[in-house]
């Protein structure tokens, strides 16, 4: 990983966003099996492994948006962030993963 400072957003700021209608693209960089059992409603699959060859075939929809990525903690989502940056997406991590989203009372579906 580089020294570049790490764009992240709090699940608590994550949530305020969304009450106030201003949602971000939602990418979740975990592994198949992990997204099958819970995600973040409406948010996008693509796992990490595949973050810098199929970015801009999942993400062609949103090609100016900003892209807010999880995984499971935090660590696999900041590594996906640099490599959305480097191909000139506006990505922030969830701070903490979806674990932190469900802490914090965030909403998941099976």
């Amino acid at each position: 990983m580089s020294d570049a400072p790490t764009h992240e957003i709090s699940p608590r700021a994550l949530r305020a966003r969304h009450e106030r209608g201003d949602p971000a693209v939602l990418l979740d960089v975990r592994e198949q099996n992990e997204w099958n059992l819970f995600r973040i409603p409406n948010a996008i699959h693509l796992p990490l492994a595949r973050v810098s060859v199929a970015a801009s075939e999942a993400l062609a929809n949103f090609p100016e948006g900003e892209i807010v990525v999880y995984c499971g903690r935090g660590t696999r989502s900041v590594q996906a962030v640099e490599m959305l940056r480097a191909q000139g997406y506006k990505a922030t991590s969830l701070a903490g993963g979806i674990a932190a989203w469900i802490d914090a009372g965030g909403e998941v579906e099976e």
